[in-house]
C-alpha cells in the first residue's frame, strides 16, 4: 500500500485545527505524516528530544517526541515522510506557536514514506482562541479533542482545600517543561524532605521538596517559606495527588536531585495540591538499576539505584562536620550480587538510626551517589530512598541466587581487582577472547553484562552520519549542547550558554582479527587515542578540508589494539541484540605479546 493517494486518504484531513480549537473529535486516534525529524537536545542519561512536524494535509505543526518514544527514531521507524497514528498527546501554546507534546504514536509502515502530501500551512488560529486555555489531553486509549464538562472558575490557592472537579486533562510529569501552559499532573509522592533553613546575608528562609512519580517519569518539586508552611503536611510519602498550575518549571538543580529529569517544580502561591481519591493506577517507584559489577564503568558523582543482598550491617557511629561542628549518624552497609561484586554503602541521619534490616535481606536503594573512595563506594543521598525486600522480580531473582550459591560465594571489589571478600582466593579479570569466541560463547547475551579482551585491527569506522557531537563545556558535564543561536551553543543540564561547544568522539568501529569482525562503540578518550587528534581539532579540519579528515580516518586503519569490551542485551521494539562497547583501548606491547607467544609455545612441550 504504498499509493500516495491511499496514504492521503488516510490522513485525517484538518485534525490539528480541531484539536488545537478544543473541538470535539470525529475519529479516535488521527492519523497525521511526519515531514521533519530533528533532535532538540539531549536528555538526562543519554536520551535526547526530538522535535516532529505533524502534516493533515491542512496544516502543519510542531511537536515535541516524548522520550519514551526515542526507540522509534533510533531504530528508524520513524522517519521523514511516513504516516503516523496519534495515541497520546497534549496541545501547548509556545510563545506564537501551537506545539503538541506527543507522548505515545504508531507508525503506520503499510502506507509507506512519500513526499509531503496535501499543501499544508502553518496552524494559526482565530484571535478570540489566541488566550483560550489548551484543554485537549489524550491518552493511549483516548479521543482526540473529546470534551468533559466545562471548567470550573479557578480553584482556590494550595493551602485552601480545592473545589472537586473531574481532572480529565490530566498532563504528563515527562512532557513538563518551561513551554508548558496550563496543567494538571497525577502524580505520587516518593520521597519528602525534612525541612530545611538557611541563613545568608541576603536573609533567612526553608524549604522542603518532594520526588513525584507517574507512568511518565519523575520530577522533583520544592516549596519555600510561604509554600513550605502551607504544603508541608499536605505530602505523604506514598499518596496520590493532582498538582495543578501556575507552578514555575525551572531547570533542575542536578546537585540536589537524583531524579533524570531536566527541570524540576517551584510551588507558587496559586499552586493546587489536592489528594486523589483513587490512589491507584499509579506506579509505586520507579528503579533503574545498576550491576554491582557495572560501578567501575560509572563516573564519580552519579547518581544511580541499587539492588543486592544485605552482606554485613555496621554499627551506628557519629561523626561531625568540619564546617558546620554539627553531628550526623552514620551507618555502613556492605552489599553483594549475582554479578560476583560487592560494595559498601553509606547510610546517613535518621535512616542510619532506625536502620534494623536483618542481613541477608534484599534492599534495593534509589538515589545513591557513586564516589571513588576505595576504587568504588556509594552513599545515600537525603532525597534517597530504601526498601526491604521489595516485591518485584529483580529482588526475588537475587533472593533465589544468594539462596542456592551466593550465600557460600566469594566477591571481588572494587578497591582492588585482585582482592576478594570472604574466604578462598581467586580473583575477577577481563578474559581474553578471539571474536568467533565472544560469538559463539553469546557473551553479552545473559541477563548481566560481560567483560572481555581482544587484539583486533580497525577494520572501518563509520564517519556518516556524524563521529561525534556537540558537548558541554563545563568541567565534568559532557551532556550534549544545541546552538540557540549563532554562536550561542547552550546546556539544558547545565542551564549555561557557551560561545562553542567542546566535541566529544562517539564512533562505531569495525574491528577484525583472524576469526572475524564485530561493531563496537567507542568514545571521546578511546577516539583521542586511535584517530591521534581531538574531536575539536578534526572539527576544525573538516570546515577547512574534509578530504584532510577521510585522510585522518583512514590512517587509523588496519592498526591494532588491545581492546577492553562490555557486551550487554539491548532491547528494542521487542528485538534483542548484544552492543559492545570498549571501556579503553591500548597499543602492543611487543615485549608483552612475545612473552604471550613464548608462554603459549611452552603449552604445546615442543622441545628447543
Amino acid at each position: 500500500m504504498n499509493n500516495p493517494a491511499d496514504a492521503l486518504r488516510r490522513i485525517d484531513a484538518g485534525c490539528l485545527a480541531d484539536i488545537f480549537a478544543d473541538r470535539p473529535g470525529r475519529v479516535s486516534n488521527p492519523v497525521v505524516q511526519a515531514v521533519q525529524i530533528k533532535p532538540i537536545a539531549a536528555q538526562g542519561g543519554a536520551q535526547e528530544r526530538h522535535r516532529v512536524i505533524f502534516n493533515d494535509t491542512k496544516n502543519y505543526v510542531q511537536t515535541m517526541l516524548a522520550v519514551q518514544e526515542n526507540n522509534l527514531i533510533e531504530e528508524k521507524i520513524l522517519r521523514k515522510g511516513v504516516l503516523v497514528q496519534l495515541l497520546g498527546y497534549s496541545a501547548n501554546k509556545v510563545k506564537a506557536k501551537r506545539i503538541l507534546i506527543v507522548t505515545r504514536i504508531k507508525v503506520l509502515e503499510e502506507y509507506g514514506e512519500h513526499e509531503k502530501l496535501g499543501n499544508p500551512v502553518p496552524l494559526e488560529l482565530k484571535e478570540e482562541e489566541e488566550d483560550k486555555p489548551f484543554n485537549t489531553a489524550i491518552t493511549s486509549n483516548g479521543f482526540y479533542g473529546k470534551q468533559e464538562s466545562p471548567k470550573q472558575s479557578r480553584p482556590m490557592p494550595s493551602h485552601a482545600k480545592p473545589s472537586s472537579s473531574a481532572h480529565a486533562n490530566i498532563y504528563p510529569i515527562e512532557a513538563i517543561s518551561p513551554y508548558s501552559n496550563k496543567w494538571t499532573i497525577k502524580a505520587r509522592c516518593t520521597n519528602k524532605s525534612d525541612i530545611k533553613t538557611w541563613h545568608n546575608r541576603s536573609g533567612e528562609g526553608k524549604l522542603f521538596s518532594v520526588n513525584l512519580l507517574d507512568e511518565s517519569g519523575e520530577i522533583r518539586a520544592t516549596g519555600f517559606n510561604e509554600q513550605c508552611d502551607q504544603l508541608y503536611d499536605v505530602f505523604q510519602e506514598g499518596s496520590v495527588y493532582y498538582i495543578s498550575s501556575p507552578c514555575r518549571v525551572a531547570f533542575a538543580k542536578k546537585q540536589f536531585s537524583n531524579l533524570a529529569n531536566d527541570y524540576e517544580l517551584h510551588f507558587e502561591r496559586e499552586t493546587v495540591v489536592e489528594k486523589a481519591e483513587e490512589q491507584d493506577g499509579v506506579p509505586q517507584v520507579r528503579y533503574n538499576f545498576t550491576p554491582i559489577s557495572d560501578l567501575q564503568f560509572v563516573e564519580k558523582d552519579t547518581t544511580i539505584d541499587i539492588i543486592g543482598v544485605l552482606k554485613e550491617v555496621g554499627e551506628t557511629a557519629q561523626i561531625t562536620s568540619k564546617t558546620t561542628n554539627r553531628h550526623y549518624d552514620k551507618r555502613e552497609l556492605t552489599l553483594v550480587d549475582n554479578t560476583g561484586y560487592s560494595v559498601r554503602l553509606t547510610i546517613w541521619g535518621k535512616t542510619a538510626a532506625a536502620f534494623d534490616v536483618p542481613p541477608e535481606s534484599i534492599v534495593a536503594f534509589k538515589g545513591v551517589k557513586v564516589s571513588d573512595f576505595g576504587g568504588r563506594s556509594l552513599s545515600l543521598l537525603s532525597s534517597g530512598s530504601v526498601s526491604a525486600n521489595p516485591d518485584m522480580p529483580e529482588a526475588h531473582k537475587l533472593k533465589g541466587w544468594f539462596e542456592d550459591q551466593g550465600r557460600s560465594g566469594n566477591f571481588a571489589t572494587h578497591a582492588n581487582v585482585q582482592g576478594t571478600v570472604g574466604a578462598g582466593a581467586g580473583s575477577r579479570s577481563d578474559p581474553f577472547k578471539t571474536i568467533s569466541q565472544v560469538k559463539d560463547e553469546q557473551l553479552g547475551m545473559s541477563e548481566n553484562a560481560d567483560f572481555f579482551s581482544v587484539k583486533a585491527s580497525i577494520q572501518y569506522i563509520k564517519q556518516e552520519p556524524f563521529f561525534c557531537y556537540p558537548a558541554c563545556r563545563s568541567e565534568g558535564c559532557n551532556k550534549k549542547v544545541f546552538e540557540s543561536d549563532p554562536g550561542q551553543w547552550r546546556c539544558e543540564r547545565c542551564d549555561k550558554t557557551h560561545d562553542k561547544p567542546e566535541y566529544r568522539y562517539i564512533m562505531s568501529v569495525n574491528i577484525g582479527d583472524h576469526t572475524g569482525q564485530l561493531w563496537v562503540s567507542c568514545f571521546d578518550e578511546t577516539g583521542r587515542m586511535i584517530i591521534g587528534k581531538t574531536a575539536d581539532e578534526m572539527m576544525e579540519i573538516m570546515e577547512v578540508d574534509a578530504k584532510k579528515v577521510a585522510e585522518i580516518f583512514s590512517e587509523a586503519i588496519c592498526k591494532t589494539w588491545n581492546w577492553k569490551c562490555k557486551a550487554k542485551l539491548d532491547s528494542f521494539q521487542e528485538q534483542q541484540r548484544v552492543r559492545y562497547q570498549v571501556t579503553s583501548a591500548a597499543p602492543l606491547n611487543f615485549v608483552v605479546e612475545s612473552q604471550k607467544l613464548i608462554e603459549l609455545i611452552k603449552q604445546y612441550n615442543i622441545d628447543e
